[in-house]
């Protein structure tokens, strides 16, 4: 027998929300890595909880990579749009934010990547970590 279709809407208890956002952050990023496996598609998923946790998928490619590539596009569709010099002012207003927030991330992913900063990881971003270090090390070898 199948399960009743579920209201969404915010669960008021506490410990039940907490319990249904860690089995359904689990299957997320499940089928996250299904579709990138299925489809050879590349995939970057960050979801923070409620507490300010990040969990973060990301497929071969490295997150940084995907979020290269999505800022480009958005970038190419925004310039797209705009037109004109005061627009053109705009796009460098909302450009700013962005290149503060990346190099944020890439301050963070090198102290991540020098064994600093480690101790707000999960053990399934450590393991991440590991294994983008284990591939780039690889990569190292094979170009000596």
């Amino acid at each position: 027998m199948g399960r009743g279709r579920v209201q969404l809407r915010r669960i008021e208890n506490k410990i039940s929300r907490q319990v249904t956002f860690s089995k359904r952050r689990t299957g997320l990023l499940k089928k996250a890595h299904e579709i990138s496996v299925l489809c050879d598609a590349e995939v970057a998923l960050i979801v923070f909880s409620t507490k300010g946790k990040l969990f973060e998928y990301s497929t071969e490619s490295s997150m940084e990579t995907i979020l290269e590539r999505y800022e480009r596009y958005s970038y190419a569709e925004q310039q797209l749009v705009m037109t004109g010099a005061e627009e053109q002012q705009g796009s460098w207003s909302l450009e700013y934010p962005k290149l503060m927030s990346r190099l944020e991330v890439l301050q963070r992913n090198l102290r991540h990547y020098t064994g600093e900063d480690l101790d707000p990881l999960s053990l399934r971003e450590l393991q991440n970590l590991e294994q983008q270090i284990d591939t780039a090390l690889k990569r190292i070898r094979s170009r000596k």
